[in-house]
């Protein structure tokens, strides 16, 4: 009997087929998941960031655009230059928070807001100045 021990034949064998214990079963999954999960985390940190920088640029776009607007009306008024800076402004995507001529020139300061991960909102601000060409 002790030559099919050795051969793996016979009652006392161990089969090829035997896995892992009860206790280490399932460790694998667990450890993939963890790593999964931290890819998402890492994935959705890094679109929160994207998104930030995102909206700090459609914000400076709104505030040029604002300003090159309100330049083009500023000699007929503060009121007429912030109207129409307001106008490109909202069709930008963009809330005009603070408009005023100072001289000839068109100062503009413009927010976004935008949700960088759920439940969490945040506002990007940028200010633009337009005028004549000075020499």
């Amino acid at each position: 009997m002790g030559w099919q021990n050795r051969l793996g034949h016979g009652p006392d064998a161990a089969r090829p087929d035997d896995g892992p214990s009860d206790a280490q079963r399932g460790g694998a999954t667990v450890l993939l998941l963890a790593i999964g999960l931290v890819f998402v985390l890492f994935g959705m940190f890094g679109a929160a960031i994207a998104a930030a920088g995102m909206a700090g640029q459609r914000a400076m776009v709104a505030a040029d655009l604002g300003a090159l607007a309100g330049a083009a009306q500023a000699l007929d008024g503060d009121a007429v230059a912030c109207a129409s800076a307001a106008d490109i402004v909202r069709r930008n995507a963009a809330r005009l928070v603070g408009c005023h001529l100072d001289g000839p020139d068109v100062l503009v300061t413009v927010e976004v807001t935008f949700t960088p991960l759920p439940g969490l909102t945040r506002v990007a601000t940028s200010t633009a100045r337009a005028g004549p060409v000075r020499s």
